[in-house]
């Protein structure tokens, strides 16, 4: 089959197409024939060695597609199973992947499998951030970096949804009507300095109870400079690279301030917690709440073009690969 991989950390070019032999599926495992591929930050993080892994490697974490082998002692899946994964194993560029049971959701008839590929990781990083690393409260301000971005997108939308005011960031002017489009009540351009003075007007000064901030480490100054006393500083990606060491001091200068760093590992531990994350993403897009928009489609072997893009950060809404 064919298959994205990469023998050493660096930019897009690191990537080739290489045709591999994929084994049978191991016990606990099944076989996803894939029909679309995720495409996130996080798979630059691995691209480019911040998140290092063994290798070589194949790359990609999230796909949809059809369970089409069965390893030893799985019960919960069988063939034919239209399915969808997004924590691995790396591998997910490729026409199919090894995946352990455990760590796939079933998807139902209501849910497409480009939906699914595409907003599946995006909207269970949202689910988990809005709905248990900082419960959002109706009437309750937030803001939320990227909001033109794929998690951007969804969670806005669905913040909105709960009832918050969303204050939003984007790093174009020409992405500041579709995040407002997307659950967006007020947009800030990050590439302006004065941006945490202006959210400080919106707030009447007070600044917002939590900052939702992927971009970290130009970012992550500002966004300390936002939060209201004993706010809490949710830092859950590096896309302008990562978080620098700070002394602990500045979050009581800056008012007892609170900082997590979480990853949806930690909030998909087990299969039933897993299932009932993607089962919130599905029905709140099922219901309309919140609409998934793809609007960059590469083909597996354009996935260096793909990552380029992502690079730009000119990318709105999902990125995917078609095998």
């Amino acid at each position: 089959m064919k298959a994205i991989r990469f023998s050493k950390p660096g930019g897009p070019d690191v990537l080739a197409l290489e045709d591999i032999e994929l084994p049978p599926p191991g016990p606990g495992q099944v076989r996803v024939r894939h029909t679309v591929i995720g495409v996130n930050f996080i798979d630059t993080y691995h691209r480019s060695g911040l998140y290092p892994v063994p290798l070589p490697s194949g790359l990609g974490l999230e796909a949809s597609g059809v369970v089409d082998a069965l390893g030893a002692n799985v019960q919960s899946l069988k063939i034919g199973d239209r399915v969808a994964y997004c924590s691995g194993p790396l591998g997910a560029y490729a026409d199919a992947n090894n995946v352990p049971a455990d760590r796939v959701v079933k998807l139902s008839a209501s849910v497409s499998d480009e939906v699914a590929a595409a907003a599946l990781l995006k909207g269970m990083t949202a689910q988990y951030l809005l709905k248990r690393t900082h419960p959002v409260q109706r009437g309750e301000t937030i803001l939320f970096h990227s909001a033109a971005g794929g998690v951007g997108l969804i969670a806005c939308q669905w913040a909105k949804h709960l009832g918050a005011t969303v204050i939003g960031t984007v790093g174009a002017e020409s992405k500041i009507a579709l995040a407002k489009e997307n659950g967006c009540d007020h947009v800030l351009n990050t590439r302006e300095s004065d941006w945490p003075k202006k959210l400080r007007e919106l707030t009447g000064g007070k600044g917002v109870p939590v900052v939702y901030d992927s971009i970290g480490k130009d970012t992550w100054t500002g966004s300390l400079d936002c939060l209201s006393v004993r706010g809490l500083m949710v830092s859950f990606g590096n896309s302008s690279g990562a978080v620098p060491a700070f002394e602990l001091g500045i979050l009581s200068a800056k008012g007892s301030l609170y900082v997590t760093r979480p990853t949806l590992a930690h909030y998909t531990r087990d299969a039933q917690e897993l299932q009932a994350t993607a089962d919130d993403v599905f029905e709140v897009i099922g219901s309309g709440v919140v609409k998934v928009t793809v609007n960059q489609r590469f083909k597996l072997a354009e996935a260096r073009q793909a990552h380029g893009a992502l690079h730009s950060r000119n990318t709105t809404g999902a990125t995917i690969l078609i095998p």
